[in-house]
């Protein structure tokens, strides 16, 4: 059986985040907040999430930063994106995508948008893990026939 996906929302607005986990109700997954930008990088080492909701303006440290630390590290730069912000001029969008994001979503939030945006985002998630997965096999197999041809 599958294992659950995580989704960790960072939202320092309370109603902005039970909005979210309401829309979220029937994805099979685990969800966690953050209230501000260094709690999400604390979440982030201990929930270990797939995807980030991503709130851009928050206190101590922004959304646009929050995603470049965490798409710069090697550790936690796999972790799907989705910045959701109030912001929609160009300028905020392509410092969204500067930042590395994955994906935006302007508020007010439509559910059948999120939804299929993080249906989508959690597939390719999948998808990278499978890919990682076969690499890695075909590396050992790879060293294995290396080592019978060396004997």
């Amino acid at each position: 059986m599958a294992e659950k996906s995580r989704i960790l929302i960072a939202d320092d607005n309370q109603p902005n985040c039970e909005l979210l986990e309401a829309y979220l109700a029937n994805v099979d997954c685990d969800v966690e907040f953050a209230a501000d930008g260094h709690d999400t990088l604390e979440k982030v080492k201990s929930f270990r999430p797939d995807l980030i909701l991503l709130d851009v303006m928050m206190p101590r440290l922004s959304g646009f930063e929050v995603c470049r630390q965490l798409k710069d590290d090697p550790e936690t730069s796999r972790i799907m994106i989705l910045m959701v912000t109030a912001l929609n001029e160009l300028g905020d969008i392509e410092r969204a995508v500067q930042a590395k994001t994955d994906d935006f979503l302007s508020k007010p939030v439509n559910k059948i948008e999120l939804l299929k945006r993080v249906e989508n985002m959690l597939k390719l998630k999948d998808i990278r893990n499978e890919n990682e997965r076969l690499r890695r096999y075909i590396e050992s197999m790879e060293e294995s026939a290396d080592q019978q041809s060396a004997n």
